[in-house]
């Protein structure tokens, strides 16, 4: 003989809630209104920071470019990484920014006040309105920002009709998705000096006198 509770009403509409939250990840998304009411700081020059990316990376459509810019704009790290075809989803799309960021450059979560911004740069197809991957991406940016000590920056769009800043209607036609790169370059901040000192520098120091 077997025991037990049959499930009420009540639980079986929230375990067949769950199922459709699990079901449907696009959730994990931010809307246009969220995205501009979020405080989001301005790009100074964002046709420089687009069309220096572009040329950097050349990226096709379902192309994500992330970078880091220090306080007078200047590109400190830049990666990129094709989206992989799977339904949009937030929290994916954070895990890929994170690991990016982790991968080119030190984390800042030892700072009080971010100093750094991450911007991010999506190459897809389609017109330049809005979609909820666009959403999922604006999710995951903001979430990987956090996670990683950054301030969280500009998303661009890059379609076949050019680049737009979602949330502050800049944007241009050039470059666009399928344009050849431009003769131009975002401009970088000088590489950090060399550390010194230790015994591995005075290994080196005392080779170079022989």
């Amino acid at each position: 003989m077997t025991f037990g509770f049959a499930p009420s009403a009540a639980s079986t509409s929230t375990s067949a809630g769950l199922s459709a939250a699990s079901a449907t990840p696009v959730a994990r998304m931010l809307e246009p209104a969220e995205w501009a009411a979020a405080g989001i700081p301005l790009l100074r020059n964002p046709r420089e920071v687009v069309s220096g990316l572009h040329a950097r990376h050349r990226p096709q459509p379902a192309t994500a470019i992330v970078a880091v810019l220090d306080p007078d704009e200047r590109l400190r790290a830049s990666a990129s990484f094709v989206r992989r075809p799977v339904p949009a989803d937030g929290w994916m799309f954070r895990n890929a920014l994170l690991a990016q960021l982790r991968r080119v450059i030190p984390h800042d979560l030892r700072r009080r006040t971010p100093v750094r911004t991450a911007v991010l740069l999506y190459c897809r197809d389609g017109d330049a309105r809005w979609t909820e991957e666009d959403g999922a991406w604006m999710w995951g940016l903001r979430d990987a920002c956090t996670l990683h000590g950054l301030r969280c920056g500009a998303y661009i769009t890059l379609t076949r009709d050019g680049w737009q800043v979602l949330g502050e209607g800049r944007g241009g036609r050039r470059p666009s998705a399928h344009s050849a790169p431009e003769p131009f370059a975002i401009s970088e901040a000088p590489p950090p000096p060399p550390r010194t000192g230790g015994a591995a520098s005075e290994v080196l120091r005392r080779a170079a006198a022989r």
